[in-house]
């Protein structure tokens, strides 16, 4: 077991060029904190720097996965792992440089009154840097449609930079059915789903500098058609979760 109670997963597919940097400044962010990359067997050598960075840090380990099989899977992969070896607070976030490592001690301070908290772009203090317009227009609609099938307050549901609790994940992982990633909306939808906390702090969001992007056109709508089932599934059952618990801070 660990002598660090928090773990942080990074799923990897060709990020070759921004593990070292995420992970590197990370690390000066939070040194208490260990370091979990997930890579799905990438071509771009992505594994072997990964490797190579746990070979001369103790507080990195990487997990290597056959193949590529989804975002989702690569994040339940990584809290499987982490619960295993007992540690008690996990963070999910991007490889790419979106999610910024010096954010992260706001995050694991709001947890200390939440069961889970979301870095969000979509409260007060909160931002998008260098994304295209018609992208963020995208991405709010699709919460804001998201929001309003599930009947809850959470403004950045769709985010990927959060932290838990591991009992917060023992309790949901069982419920959890996306491989892609719709996992976002899924892990949010079932920590209040089960009557949890989840708390907002406001973040900054970088658009990748380096590297290609795997959301595309056809992720999206495979997301919003999942979101839209669970909706009707929600309304048609009748229950009750039309009051987040989400804050700012």
């Amino acid at each position: 077991m660990s002598e660090s109670t928090t773990l942080v997963i990074i799923p990897t597919f060709n990020e070759a060029e921004n593990i070292s940097s995420i992970t590197s400044r990370l690390r000066v962010s939070v040194p208490e904190a260990d370091v979990l990359i997930v890579d799905d067997s990438s071509p771009d050598g992505t594994g072997d720097i990964a490797d190579s960075i746990a070979e001369q840090d103790p507080h990195v380990h990487v997990l290597h996965r056959t193949e590529k099989t989804g975002l989702g899977t690569a994040y339940v992969a990584g809290f499987q792992w982490g619960l295993d070896d007992g540690y008690e607070v996990l963070v999910q976030m991007d490889a790419d440089g979106s999610h910024q490592p010096e954010e992260l001690p706001g995050l694991l301070e709001a947890l200390s009154c939440a069961d889970m908290v979301k870095g969000s772009r979509y409260i007060p203090g909160g931002q998008m840097k260098d994304w295209p317009w018609l992208r963020q227009l995208v991405s709010r609609a699709g919460g804001l449609w998201i929001r309003l099938l599930l009947g809850i307050e959470c403004r950045d549901i769709t985010g990927g930079f959060n932290a838990f609790h591991a009992q917060t994940l023992r309790t949901i992982l069982p419920h959890l059915s996306s491989q892609g990633y719709n996992i976002q909306t899924d892990l949010t939808w079932n920590v209040i789903s089960a009557g949890m906390t989840v708390r907002e702090t406001p973040i900054t969001f970088i658009n990748r500098q380096h590297g290609k992007s795997k959301m595309n056109l056809k992720i999206g709508i495979e997301s919003l058609i999942k979101t839209t089932r669970w909706g009707l599934k929600h309304r048609f059952r009748g229950q009750h979760s039309g009051v987040s618990s989400s804050q700012s801070l």
